[in-house]
């Protein structure tokens, strides 16, 4: 049996390094043995601060270094063990007088934010920096932290929308008051701090919508051209009562019906986006208003392209119908565009409509651990 035993682990130790061996494998494993040993030692740490909780051997200067950076980088776990470990150090400020929740909503760390929201929702709105920026102003602010997390969402529409859902909804949780109040030496209200930041990300996406509305324009046209010219040359022409020739067959009404919808979809779909080419384009309009319309538009799109396709398979049954051998591979080759346009604009939209309408990324029923 210990042979056997031994033999085992072997095998099971070959096929590991085997495993590890594979590319993208290795780096996962690296990374899984770092964050193992990381949170090992985080947990001795937490040991230590609970055995000196008035901080006399422990360095707070360093710990208050390490809290913050972990704010930033949007930490959770860390942030988690450690105040468990010291409610105190909850209220750590940094060198600019800002506390966990100010760098939280300054990074744009939703994660951190709705952590410390759900522990202290009252303590923690109050008070501000020594430039007198409250929580508003940090709303307002595009730092290069919150930028680098703006990076990850594509378009600069989309991220001109995360920004306002951030100012959103901190103005939501902060009294009427703050709305008002001036920072030191700038003397600017959070709305006219986050104007003054946000101006570059507003003309870029102004710029992202209109080339994203004049692309989806031209594809609305040329599908209206086809399916017009679709509906007046319809397959077998018309008979000498002036009927369509094919006007009893189901197929035929197949093409009739999806041509319509087609026409329908492609026409609402092209003045939606022209609707997007001619809005002023205030901050206020990205929160809603702007991201509405694409996801009207190209949901009406989809159903403009697919409609046609479904048209144009009908039409070449009715002409060429009894052979097979040709309409089949036809009608498969006839989903490619449907597929690709989908492949390629679906998770734009599925990214917009969840942004949009979706939960959101804030939750303010976090579970209390202290």
């Amino acid at each position: 049996m210990e042979q056997l035993a031994s033999h085992s682990e072997k095998l099971r130790e070959r096929l590991v390094s085997k495993i590890v061996e594979i590319p993208g494998i290795n780096r996962i494993y690296e990374m899984k043995f770092v964050h193992v040993h990381s949170l090992e030692f985080l947990k001795f740490m937490c040991e230590e601060i609970k055995k000196d909780l008035d901080m006399k051997q422990v360095s707070y200067g360093t710990l208050r270094s390490a809290i913050f950076q972990a704010v930033r980088k949007g930490n959770v776990e860390f942030i988690t063990h450690i105040c468990k470990a010291n409610p105190v150090l909850l209220w750590s400020r940094d060198d600019e007088s800002r506390g966990i929740f100010d760098v939280a909503i300054q990074c744009r760390q939703e994660k951190i934010y709705n952590l410390i929201y759900g522990i202290s929702s009252k303590e923690v709105i109050h008070g501000g920096d020594k430039n007198n920026n409250n929580k508003l102003h940090m709303a307002g602010l595009l730092s290069p932290s919150a930028q680098a997390q703006l990076n990850r969402i594509p378009g600069a529409a989309l991220q001109m929308q995360r920004e306002l859902q951030w100012y959103k909804e901190v103005e939501t949780i902060v009294p009427p008051n703050f709305r008002e109040y001036r920072n030191k030496g700038k003397h600017l209200t959070p709305r006219e701090l986050f104007t003054k930041t946000h101006s570059r990300l507003l003309k870029e996406g102004e710029k992202w919508m209109k080339e994203t509305a004049t692309s989806y324009i031209i594809v609305g046209a040329l599908i209206f051209t086809i399916m017009f010219a679709a509906v007046i040359t319809i397959p077998g022409g018309n008979g000498d009562t002036g009927f369509p020739a094919f006007i009893d067959e189901k197929l035929f009404m197949l093409f009739i019906m999806s041509d319509a919808i087609s026409l329908f979809s492609c026409t609402t779909a092209t003045l939606t986006f022209l609707g997007i080419l001619t809005s002023r384009f205030a901050e206020d309009d990205f929160l809603k208003s702007l991201p509405t319309k694409i996801i009207i538009g190209l949901a009406t799109l989809f159903l403009a392209i697919a409609t046609m396709m479904i048209a144009f398979s009908a039409a070449f049954l009715i002409i060429v119908r009894g052979h097979s051998w040709i309409v089949i591979p036809t009608i498969l080759l006839s989903s490619v565009p449907v597929t690709l346009f989908v492949w390629m604009q679906f998770p734009l939209l599925v990214r917009i409509t969840a942004s949009t309408y979706g939960r959101g990324i804030f939750n303010r029923n976090v579970e209390r651990w202290l």
